[in-house]
């Protein structure tokens, strides 16, 4: 039995047939989800990525000026003479090997009479007007029962190559990363 061909659309006869066909077929769709899918991905691993570094930097500048500040504690550092430069060695032993101690890392020790006495007034800055790294620092560990502040600025250049992640606040894009401890020295005498 023969049928009358239906009416043409305006397309050509094979036209429907193709549209079918790239419909069903689901051959690049998981390349085209991928390519949906990488970039976010990838801005969240490396985001993880960096801030994981940062606190990973913060926690070990931190353990650093705890362990070195030990020996102002317990009076080695007072009864060894000991300075800032060996101070400051003191501290560097205990930081990771990416940590740049010679020009990124400023080490400061004052003592006070009481925790009263601390204020942001009586300690020097580790950002300069300029936006750097302050190359003020002081060490002034004091002597048994003196309450002592040790603390450290370190520049991290590393906030600055980040893309898409704002880290830094300072005036050439890294990120200042502060520790300090405070502490009553021990009757050492």
């Amino acid at each position: 039995m023969w049928r009358k061909p239906a009416p043409s659309r305006g397309f050509s006869p094979g036209y429907g047939t193709i549209l079918k066909t790239w419909r069903r077929n689901s051959d690049g769709a998981t390349a085209v989800e991928f390519a949906l899918v990488v970039g976010p991905f990838l801005f969240m691993l490396f985001g993880i990525i960096a801030v994981g570094l940062f606190y990973f930097t913060t926690f070990s500048l931190e353990n650093a000026i705890e362990q070195a500040s030990r020996s102002i504690r317990t009076g080695q550092a007072q009864q060894a003479n000991m300075t800032a430069a060996q101070f400051k060695t003191l501290v560097c032993a205990n930081v990771p090997g990416f940590v740049d101690c010679n020009g990124k890392l400023r080490v400061s020790v004052m003592n006070f009479p009481s925790s009263a006495a601390i204020n942001t007034a009586t300690l020097p800055s580790c950002i300069a007007n300029d936006g750097s790294l302050s190359a003020a620092s002081s060490f002034i560990p004091g002597q048994e029962n003196a309450v002592v502040l040790a603390w450290l600025c370190y520049e991290w250049d590393m906030a600055k190559n980040i893309p898409f992640l704002n880290l830094s606040n300072m005036g050439n894009g890294s990120r200042l990363i502060q520790a300090t401890t405070t502490f009553r020295t021990e009757p050492y005498k």
